[in-house]
């Protein structure tokens, strides 16, 4: 599943065709198609996971779920759920949740909660930390309506780097380590983006799909944790669990 910084970088990638006109629209989405067709598009936007085309009077959310994909001025070899052609070239969204939204974009999403927008509000994602004290620290960082765009990779490389234990409950985590938390959220977002784009970012992974602990040189401990029920991967050393 990609996460916020994956869906910048696709963002920036079609720029190209903002305020461009959709000359065809072809794909199997349950929406209108037709709708689209000769509509210019006014501008891309991300937040958190969500892929974002706006239109003067709707919006086409995007979300890419597991195993979503995209080309750009190239199709693959399989029935796209959207695809827009341009008068300077193509974007086809493979395997993807589409839906259109009947406002504007602005009117739904609030940026204050991206952890890559240039809104993010520090002070809300504690706010929102402490009105869900009882909620494990693993759950809270995949919760999309405080970090958005945090996913799991995200999550096992801030709870390393904090040495936090997973399964912590927030209201036992002392102030300083969830300042740290949520400074780390929003840091190593945009390492992940710098990463992405330089092709290295599996060389930068400390915990997650790792066995050994860089720190510790023990086995790393791997469980599907918390609500969310999203693989974790983290040292019993180190990152201390607090009840």
């Amino acid at each position: 599943m990609p996460e916020g910084p994956t869906i910048v970088i696709l963002k920036e990638k079609v720029k190209i065709f903002e305020g461009k006109k959709i000359l065809k629209v072809e794909g199997n989405a349950k929406i209108d198609l037709e709708r689209l067709e000769n509509k210019k598009i006014i501008e891309f936007k991300s937040w958190g996971k969500h892929f974002l085309i706006c239109f003067d009077d709707f919006t086409i959310r995007i979300h890419f779920l597991m195993f979503g994909s995209y080309t750009i001025n190239e199709k693959k070899d399989r029935k796209p759920r959207l695809a827009l052609t341009f008068s300077n070239g193509e974007l086809n969204i493979y395997t993807a949740s589409v839906k259109l939204l009947e406002q504007n974009a602005d009117e739904i999403y609030d940026w204050s909660v991206d952890v890559m927008n240039e809104n993010w509000n520090v002070s809300k994602a504690k706010r929102k930390l402490k009105a869900n004290n009882n909620m494990m620290i693993c759950d809270a960082l995949l919760d999309q309506e405080i970090f958005a765009g945090v996913g799991n990779i995200i999550k096992n490389e801030v709870l390393f780097i904090t040495r936090i234990h997973p399964e912590s409950i927030i209201n036992n985590i002392p102030v300083k380590k969830v300042n740290e938390l949520v400074k780390e959220a929003r840091d190593y977002s945009f390492d992940f983006l710098k990463w992405k784009k330089e092709f290295v970012l599996k060389k930068h992974w400390l915990a997650y799909a790792k066995k050994i602990c860089p720190r510790c040189n023990i086995p790393f401990v791997k469980r599907h944790l918390g609500r969310t029920n999203r693989r974790s991967f983290f040292c019993e050393n180190c990152q201390i669990l607090y009840k």
